[in-house]
């Protein structure tokens, strides 16, 4: 089904990820016939999806309009804003745009999965336009959490959306522009039809403080520090990560990176021109080595992933440093919400050991790249939006930002979910249209739909065991021997009148059966699956996976 045909002049808004959640940005504009996309991340799964370890936005809709799609623009190099284009590039193959930096770390995931060479990545400078037909799209830099955040503002006929992409405002900024207040309101002044906004800190009432200031904590702290000191924080944050060089320069102590992302990232930004007075990075190998009051290690991990190096040092996994009692651990990041439990695992662990662990709850280590309610009311007062639509956060955040918007005198909002069609015009905005949304995983190498069923039988396995039943059959039908049973994760199921127990009722099962329905393994699977997990619920209140194997010996060849 086509949304637009060539003669619609409508202005639509769709996003695919983003909305009614945080991650997995993607966001496709809508103009006479064509569309753009603005952004394509992704999210990290939780426990709902054992062994996948990400999750992308499914671009079903753009790949059947890909012939319509004219580019990729990407706002800024958080995984939750690039982090699919490697996995979801071929579905939708379109040219890509990004500034240096982001360019080059998209350079590196692209060369990694194969298709460096496929993709055709446009590197583009900041108030650069970008004429993309029907979209005049122009970068306009804002600060975040990460170097070359930027806003979009993308131009049509039937007029100007400007799409905020992750944004803060930061008087004294170490990478990023000061307050953009002269451009944003020349922005204004042209005319905004919408703000397409950030609303991850919505429910901050103040503005979310600057990166200098953390700079100056972290050197205080850091000086007051016996032994090792290990600062854990978000491998793209190249601001958080000066601020790390600057406070291993003022305190004396040498620097150590552990993990690759940021190893990668410290790469990318020297080649692009940041972090210029970074101090000699250690080898990690030397680290352990080294007198322990000189010593300062920059690790990621800081929202507790279980392979980031903090929780390999944490489970004396690493290969080349232990942590010692009166050791230092600085979580520089925010806990995000629904990493509190494995944060809490991680924090106690450290703990056991002696380590002193410090949070933003113990300390001013960290400012957020998002902004609170002060900030929106400036970023409303400079661009002026006919109309508001809050992106980037939960429903909730969502609903707040529509709310905050109208209180600021915005006329017209809308509150979006993932697939809602929306027309923007200076009459308002509506929803016009539902489009196909839905979330893919990546599960090992393959990519595969979110309910996947091999995923599902996982689930199950994981929390309610399982259960694989061997039958051999004669020519007559028959049970040719005792059913073999191996039961995986069950309690009792070394206990033999457990075990005994599934035997007899896999043979009820059996002997329940009529004749003809004995000859089809489709029927027996179900009866024996039926069996097993009635014992199973009545036994040891679990419903465990049953996967039942059928061997008939008329079927059997004899070499």
């Amino acid at each position: 089904m086509s949304y637009m045909k060539k003669g619609d002049t409508r202005l639509l808004f769709l996003p695919l990820g983003g909305s009614g959640e945080i991650g997995m940005n993607l966001n496709l504009y809508g103009h006479t016939g064509k569309w753009l996309m603005v952004d394509c991340g992704m999210s990290f799964a939780d426990n709902y999806l054992p062994g996948v370890d990400l999750v992308f936005p499914d671009p079903e809709f753009i790949e059947d309009e890909q012939d319509d799609l004219i580019g990729l623009v990407l706002t800024h190099g958080h995984e939750d804003h690039i982090g699919a284009v490697p996995y979801l590039w071929e579905r939708f193959q379109c040219p890509v745009y990004a500034t240096p930096f982001t360019a080059e770390l998209v350079k590196g995931k692209l060369k990694e999965a194969g298709i460096l060479d496929q993709v055709p990545l446009h590197v583009v400078e900041a108030h650069q336009k970008i004429d993309l037909e029907p979209f005049e799209v122009t970068y306009v830099p804002l600060a975040h959490s990460i170097a070359e955040g930027h806003g979009l503002a993308i131009k049509t006929s039937r007029g100007t959306i400007f799409h905020t992409g992750d944004w803060k405002l930061d008087d004294r900024p170490l990478i990023g522009p000061a307050c953009p207040s002269p451009v944003l309101s020349a922005l204004g002044e042209a005319g905004v039809l919408a703000l397409v906004g950030d609303s991850t800190n919505v429910f901050n009432p103040s503005e979310s403080g600057s990166e200098a200031a953390v700079r100056e904590s972290l050197k205080e702290i850091v000086a007051d520090m016996k032994n090792r000191v290990v600062i854990t924080t978000f491998a793209s944050n190249v601001a958080r990560l000066e601020t790390i060089g600057e406070v291993a320069k003022a305190t004396g102590r040498r620097l150590v990176l552990l993990g690759r992302s940021m190893e990668r990232v410290v790469k990318a930004a020297m080649e692009t021109g940041y972090l210029r007075d970074f101090p000699p990075i250690v080898d990690e190998a030397d680290a352990d080595y080294l007198p322990k009051d000189e010593v300062l290690i920059a690790c990621t991990g800081c929202q507790g992933e279980p392979r980031a190096a903090i929780a390999r040092i944490a489970r004396d996994d690493h290969k080349h440093l232990q942590l010692s009692p009166d050791d230092n651990v600085i979580f520089s990041s925010k806990i995000i919400p629904g990493n509190e439990l494995v944060l809490g695992q991680l924090f106690n662990q450290l703990a056991v050991k002696g380590v002193n662990v410090v949070t933003e709850k113990d300390a001013f280590v960290h400012v957020s790249g998002h902004p609170g309610r002060a900030e929106l009311a400036k970023m409303y007062e400079w661009t002026k939006p006919h109309v508001a639509i809050p992106v980037h956060g939960e429903a909730r955040h969502l609903l707040r930002h529509a709310k905050l918007a109208k209180e600021l005198g915005v006329e017209h909002t809308i509150v979006p979910k993932n697939g809602d069609v929306i027309e923007i015009s200076e009459k308002g905005v509506r929803l016009v249209d539902e489009a196909p949304f839905g979330r893919l995983v990546l599960d090992g190498t393959e990519i595969v739909q979110f309910e996947d069923a091999a995923i599902a039988d996982r689930r199950r396995a994981a929390h309610n065991g399982f259960v694989s039943v061997s039958l051999v059959f004669d020519d007559d039908g028959a049970l040719a021997a005792e059913p073999l049973i191996a039961p995986l994760g069950l309690p009792n199921s070394d206990d033999g009148g457990f075990y005994d127990g599934m035997i007899d009722a896999v043979e009820t099962a059996f002997e329940r059966m009529s004749a003809n329905d004995r000859q089809a393994d489709v029927f027996v699977e179900e009866a024996v699956r039926i069996g097993i997990r009635r014992f199973c619920r009545r036994e040891i209140g679990k419903n465990p996976g049953v996967a039942v194997l059928i061997n008939r010996r008329d079927e059997i060849e004899f070499n």
